[in-house]
């Protein structure tokens, strides 16, 4: 029980979140009105999101270091979690965009760059699929992820600050931490993040488990 320790607590803290993310009280602000909730949820996907992507990348270089083909596996199946956290962020922040701008997808910058960096990981997973043999596949995989993930940062958090964007934190436009956050959603946010992130890692862990025992019944 001890070593599921986080498990519990991620399970808790999105139990909590959601539930507590439809009831709690919200600020009346203007165009936002009750679609806020959806911070809840769209933001803690990308946070997730990049945590497992900086997972895979760190397995990544271990591969490279190590060529234990276990290093592979856990890079490749954080990224497979992490792909779906980025597809479930997009969707979330389409349905954001709908209430707010006015239509799902509006090419804004940061949907753009979104995309193109979500596209970059699917690229690396049609890459391992093009290639048959194990060894060649994990060593051309781990130097795609390594360098994919640097251009995933500046596609996400650089470029889209240096243009106009409808998006919260760019084009001049403040972030929500920056006047509309207040300590009600705060308790609410922040356990949020904590609880999809601790999730993503537990079905990350089972995905690299069932992996494993796949390869060792085919060996």
């Amino acid at each position: 029980m001890y070593k599921n320790w986080w498990k519990i607590l991620g399970a808790i803290l999105v139990v909590y979140s959601t539930i507590w993310g439809f009831l709690s009280a919200v600020p009346a602000l203007p165009i936002l009105h009750e679609s806020i909730r959806n911070l809840y949820f769209h933001v803690p996907m990308w946070f997730g999101m990049i945590v497992l992507f900086s997972i895979s990348v760190f397995y990544s270089v271990k591969y490279l270091s190590s060529n234990d083909p276990e290093h592979d596996i856990k890079a490749v199946e954080s990224i497979n979690v992490g792909v779906v956290y980025g597809v479930l962020g997009i969707v979330t922040g389409a349905i954001w965009a709908r209430f707010t701008w006015g239509q799902a997808w509006s090419f804004d910058v940061k949907q753009n760059f979104a995309a193109i960096a979500l596209l970059l990981y699917f690229a690396y997973l049609v890459l391992r699929n093009a290639i048959d043999e194990e060894q060649k596949r994990a060593k051309i995989s781990a130097i795609y992820n390594i360098f994919a993930f640097p251009i995933m940062v500046v596609l996400l958090f650089v470029l889209p600050r240096l243009a106009d964007s409808l998006h919260p934190g760019n084009g001049g436009n403040p972030g929500f931490n920056a006047y509309d956050l207040d300590s009600r959603m705060r308790m609410v946010f922040y356990p949020a993040c904590l609880g999809w992130i601790l999730i993503g890692c537990w079905i990350y862990n089972v995905r690299f488990r069932v992996r494993k025992l796949e390869k060792n019944n085919t060996i």
